[in-house]
C-alpha cells in the first residue's frame, strides 16, 4: 500500500464521518505535496474552482500511485498482475458508485460527488485514465507514435478534459487543444524520465524513433550519448513543442478567469525542455527541471498575455 491509500484506509476505519471540509484539506494536500507546478498554477485559480480541481487531481494521483507501487512488488514476485486488476477494478467501482450517489466515507470520493454536483464530467474519462495507467502493468514498448499517442491520450489528454469543465469554456475546439496540451505535457514527462525509465528497463519513445535516427535500444539502455542521440531528443522536443503552441490557441477558448492558471501550467511545463536543453540533453544524470523562483519568474508576462 502507498501513503495514499494508508491515508484512505485510516479515514475509512475511523467511526467519525469525514466532513466536506476535510475531504476537500485532504485532496489539497495531495496536490500540493506531490504536484509542484500543478499546485502552484491551482492557486491562481478563482476558489470555486480549486476544490474540484484537487479532487481531480487527488484521485488520478492516487490511481496511479497504486499501479506504481504494485509494480514494485510485481516486480519482487509479492503480488500478482491478477491482483493488481482487483486493486484498479476496486477504484471503479467506487467511481462508479460515486456517479451513482452511493458514496463511502472515503475522502476523495466525498470531494469528487460534491464536484459533480456543479459539473458534467462524463464517467468515460476517468475510466479512461484508470486504462491508460494500467498499460504500465502489461508494459510494451511502442512500435509508432500513433501507439505512443494513444497512452499519452489516456493518462494526461483525459485529464485536460476533465479539468475543461471544471474551468469553462466558449468554442468546444477548446477541448481539442485539452488534448493537445495533455499530449505535450506527457511527451515532456517522458523525455525528461528518459534515464529513471531505463533504470527500469522500459522505454517510451517510439521505436520508430530510434531507427529513424540510427539510435537502437542497446545504445539507450546502454545510456549513451552520442550525436545520433542528441538528434533524437532534439526531434522529440520539437515535436512536443509543436502540441505545446497548438494547445496555446485553445487558452483565449477558456473563461478568462481560468486562463491564467491553465497559461502558467503550460507554460512552466513546457519549460522542462528548456531545462533539458540546458543539460545539453543530458537525461541520464541529470534531472531537468525549474526551480521555484523560476516558476514565479514567468508571472508577469503570463499575467498580461492572458488578461
Amino acid at each position: 500500500m502507498n501513503q495514499n491509500d494508508n491515508r484512505s484506509s485510516a479515514y475509512q476505519e475511523t467511526e467519525k464521518l469525514i466532513t466536506l471540509d476535510d475531504a476537500y484539506a485532504y485532496c489539497r494536500n495531495i496536490s500540493k505535496t506531490h504536484a509542484k507546478t500543478f499546485y502552484l498554477a491551482s492557486r491562481f485559480l478563482p476558489k470555486k474552482q480549486q476544490k474540484p480541481i484537487f479532487a481531480i487531481y487527488a484521485l488520478l494521483r492516487t490511481v496511479d500511485d497504486v499501479v506504481d507501487t504494485a509494480e514494485e512488488k510485481l516486480e519482487k514476485g509479492l503480488i500478482t498482475r491478477e491482483e493488481i486488476g482487483r486493486m484498479l477494478e476496486s477504484w471503479k467501482t467506487k467511481l462508479k458508485g460515486c456517479y451513482a450517489g452511493h458514496v463511502e466515507n472515503d475522502p476523495i470520493m466525498i470531494a469528487w460527488h460534491d464536484t459533480l454536483k456543479s459539473y458534467t464530467i462524463p464517467i468515460e474519462l476517468p475510466l479512461d485514465l484508470m486504462d491508460g495507467v494500467a498499460m504500465d502493468i502489461e508494459f510494451k514498448q511502442f512500435e509508432t507514435f500513433e501507439e505512443l499517442y494513444v497512452y499519452c491520450y489516456k493518462v494526461a489528454s483525459v485529464v485536460g478534459l476533465i479539468t475543461a469543465e471544471i474551468f469553462g469554456y466558449s468554442n468546444k475546439e477548446a477541448l481539442q487543444h485539452a488534448i493537445e496540451l495533455g499530449i505535450a505535457m506527457q511527451l515532456t514527462n517522458i523525455l525528461r524520465d528518459v534515464g529513471e525509465d531505463v533504470n527500469r528497463g522500459r522505454i517510451y519513445l517510439p521505436l520508430e524513433d530510434l531507427r529513424r535516427f540510427n539510435y537502437s535500444t542497446e545504445e539507450l539502455m546502454q545510456k549513451r550519448m552520442n550525436s545520433n542521440f542528441l538528434e533524437l531528443m532534439k526531434f522529440q522536443i520539437a515535436r512536443a513543442r509543436s502540441y505545446y503552441s497548438s494547445s496555446d490557441k485553445g487558452i483565449p477558448m477558456l473563461e478568462q478567469r481560468s486562463r491564467f492558471g491553465v497559461a502558467i501550467s503550460s507554460i512552466n511545463y513546457g519549460n522542462i525542455l528548456t531545462a533539458i536543453e540546458e543539460n545539453q540533453y543530458d537525461v541520464f544524470s541529470k534531472r531537468a527541471y525549474r526551480s521555484f523562483w523560476q516558476k514565479i519568474s514567468t508571472l508577469p508576462a503570463v499575467w498580461q498575455k492572458t488578461r
